[in-house]
């Protein structure tokens, strides 16, 4: 039989609380929260180390939980009031799980290709704007995405819902921009820094060899260290009133530019 929680006031979901709502909970603990069942089968793919499912058995059948149970995960049933405590939107499918992180630095990233493309967004802060460029870097399956300076926490509630389950599946490291540069010179990357000044047009430009391609915010643009260790600062030709564009749009348009020409190569 299940182990069953029916008070929003048991200590336990108090505790997993805290891990849905701040950031310094997470990082003690090192555990998140995922919820929803795209998102779960994403975590489980990733590799992620589930710890704990809560289900609410009127969204989730006790058999597919049961399902579960066989990865030797913890499964404890919960009333609706736990379960609204613990959800961050109201159309999550009566799951939730307690995850384990993992490891961000440079060092445990882990490059599969000889010939890696790397998009490098330097402190984005919007976790709307971190969902949308894991999303474009899914779709264009870059080796992986190197988050620069960071400024949220890569496992914000709000970025796992905007990144629909990205964040779990693409190879990610956190790392100060300068330590990121260091990694990327170390490995004999092409760096493109994505500038308005001083910049050459993106579409005439040789992607084809280990390449990073760095972004920064609207706001603000790259810093100084970027600009100097770039092989090749780059632009978007802009042909309208405004000078920038989102910061997940320019990503793509370099990332699939990159493609194209490996894919043509």
């Amino acid at each position: 039989m299940n182990k069953l929680i029916s008070s929003p006031q048991n200590p336990l979901i108090k505790q997993l609380a805290q891990l849905k709502e701040k950031s310094r909970e997470r990082k003690k603990s090192g555990l998140f929260l995922i919820e929803g069942k795209r998102e779960l089968s994403l975590a489980i793919k990733g590799g992620y180390e589930i710890k704990t499912l809560l289900f609410f058995p009127d969204l989730f059948s006790e058999s597919e939980a049961k399902a579960m149970s066989s990865y030797g995960i913890e499964i404890i049933e919960i009333s609706k009031e736990v379960f609204q405590k613990l959800a961050h939107r109201d159309t999550t499918e009566g799951v939730i799980a307690v995850v384990k992180s993992k490891d961000h630095t440079l060092e445990a990233l882990t490059l599969k290709s000889k010939n890696p493309l790397i998009l490098v967004a330097e402190a984005p802060e919007k976790p709307g704007n971190i969902g949308a460029i894991l999303r474009t870097a899914d779709a264009a399956s870059v080796d992986a995405v190197i988050i620069a300076n960071p400024k949220s926490d890569l496992y914000n509630p709000n970025i796992i819902r905007s990144s629909v389950g990205c964040v779990f599946t693409t190879e990610i490291a956190m790392a100060s921009s300068n330590d990121a540069i260091l990694y990327l010179q170390k490995y004999n990357f092409n760096l493109f820094s994505a500038i308005l000044q001083e910049s050459e047009p993106y579409h005439t430009q040789d992607y084809t060899l280990p390449t990073a391609i760095v972004v920064g915010t609207e706001a603000t643009g790259l810093t100084q260290a970027w600009r100097d260790a770039a092989t090749q600062n780059i632009s978007i030709p802009m042909h309208g009133v405004i000078d920038s564009m989102n910061v997940s749009v320019a990503a793509g348009i370099l990332i699939f530019e990159a493609k194209r020409q490996r894919d043509f190569k």
